[in-house]
């Protein structure tokens, strides 16, 4: 049976709407990413080093700042709380200009600053899959998401 135009249209709109769907949930992904992770990635010429977790609040953990090569020793730094942080703990960092945060650096902190960009490739999965009708695109969009998710369970 052929289609007549109107229905052709309404399958482009769809799948039109379906790719902007998919687009806004990977920017967003992205953009909440970014905040933490240009300071992980783009770490050169930023304050590098150890901070000890003395004690740990319901969102934040502060402890002494003991800095790689020249800088002085601080303490009151306040790093984002993570379910793998223990009081005592030694996490290598990075310190975000003109703040008194720290973000953790190496592999561990590449992939926890990430963490929203694997959800949001899980996400945009789905709408890849169901919406736009590829489901090798989504179950390899889902791959991603989900080994960035548990390299980073593991890796914390």
């Amino acid at each position: 049976m052929k289609r007549n135009s109107s229905g052709r249209m309404l399958d482009h709109g769809r799948r039109v709407s379906m790719v902007l769907v998919a687009l806004l949930l990977l920017v967003a992904g992205v953009r909440s990413s970014w905040g933490t992770a240009q300071h992980v990635l783009l770490s050169k010429g930023r304050e590098h080093g150890t901070l000890t977790v003395a004690s740990c609040g319901e969102k934040t953990c502060t402890g002494p700042f003991d800095p790689d090569g020249a800088g002085t020793a601080r303490t009151g730094l306040t790093i984002e709380r993570s379910v793998a942080v223990d009081k005592g703990a030694k996490l290598p960092v990075v310190v975000k200009p003109g703040t008194d945060e720290v973000v953790r650096t190496g592999w561990p902190g590449a992939l926890h600053a990430w963490l929203p960009f694997g959800g949001a490739l899980l996400l945009a999965a789905c709408v890849i899959g169901g919406g736009l009708r590829m489901p090798r695109t989504a179950w390899a969009t889902a791959a991603a998401g989900g080994a960035l998710l548990v390299s980073a369970f593991f890796a914390l």
